[in-house]
């Protein structure tokens, strides 16, 4: 509740300074998306240069896998040109396929950490079914260590690195906006690739936090029915075991940053030597995803 609470104040806070005349709200805009809770656009933050993103050329989603029938029409009003599904093949074929409008070019770049591997966990904790074992995996602190370790393992590991390069050269290059990318819940693969693209183009980094944290503000409501569900049908004895796993923590992203300044002497340097772009790709980010005015 402190970190929903803490989002809502901070992504009110960006609201407030960026809202046109007529109240219209320019950041953390829902798509209004029934079957993608999450689905939102990244557009009007503003970067330390002055500059805003543009609205409807970068956007971030949870699993387009639910999508309903209502929802085709919205997102193909979108005009998108291409989406990025992060999830990894077991999470596709489980779940189920995007649904698309006609027309978009559909990328796969999956993201699977092995040792931190969130879905088989969530998997392994439902289809055991015992209490104690249930704790054992996941209480005491060990549901957020796993956690931590992903968002760790974004930074460290070469093939992570590699597949959030390749969805920021396609975000950069020519007609590639408008793109959506989402993984299953649009939080942390997606959260993460957010906060990439935000930070290369000089968003500030209590911004880039509240963008992450708004995920526990637009999902909390299918969070606390999944949990009520799981209880309701005997699945977990304490499904609240399960929040770690199911809400943005500070403490997460935070975790990423930390192996960025670990290993790199700033963001420029992780931006070439370990994502492997180069000025090209960021003038080609600066150009689809920043209006004009440099003032």
């Amino acid at each position: 509740m402190a970190d929903r609470q803490i989002a809502s104040e901070r992504i009110g806070d960006a609201r407030n300074a960026l809202a046109e005349s007529d109240g219209a709200v320019l950041v953390g805009r829902s798509l209004g998306l029934r079957g993608a809770v999450n689905a939102r656009d990244l557009g009007g933050y503003r970067t330390a240069g002055g500059r805003a993103l543009r609205g409807g050329v970068a956007l971030r989603s949870d699993g387009l896998n639910h999508v309903t029938a209502e929802d085709l029409d919205p997102l193909g009003a979108l005009g998108l040109r291409a989406v990025v599904d992060l999830r990894s093949a077991d999470e596709i074929r489980e779940s189920g396929a995007d649904r698309l409008p006609d027309g978009v070019t559909a990328h796969h770049l999956p993201l699977l950490a092995t040792d931190f591997d969130i879905h088989g966990t969530l998997r392994s904790a439902l289809a055991d079914g015992s209490p104690r074992k249930q704790r054992a995996l996941l209480g005491d602190g060990r549901a957020a260590a796993l956690m931590t370790g992903l968002y760790r393992w974004f930074v460290t590991a070469p093939q992570a690195r590699e597949s959030f390069a390749a969805l920021l050269r396609l975000l950069a290059a020519p007609d590639g906006v408008p793109l959506l990318f989402h993984c299953s819940a649009g939080k942390d693969r997606t959260g993460w690739a957010a906060a990439l693209v935000l930070t290369a183009l000089g968003v500030d980094r209590e911004t880039v936090l509240a963008d992450y944290l708004l995920t526990n503000e637009r999902s909390a409501p299918v969070v606390d029915s999944v949990l009520a569900d799981f209880a309701r049908r005997g699945l977990m004895r304490e499904p609240e075991l399960l929040l770690p796993v199911f809400r943005a923590d500070r403490d997460y992203l935070d975790a990423a940053f930390a192996e960025v300044e670990a290993g790199w002497a700033d963001f420029d340097a992780f931006w070439r030597e370990g994502l492997g772009l180069d000025e090209r790709v960021l003038a080609g980010l600066r150009a689809n995803l920043l209006d004009g005015d440099g003032g």
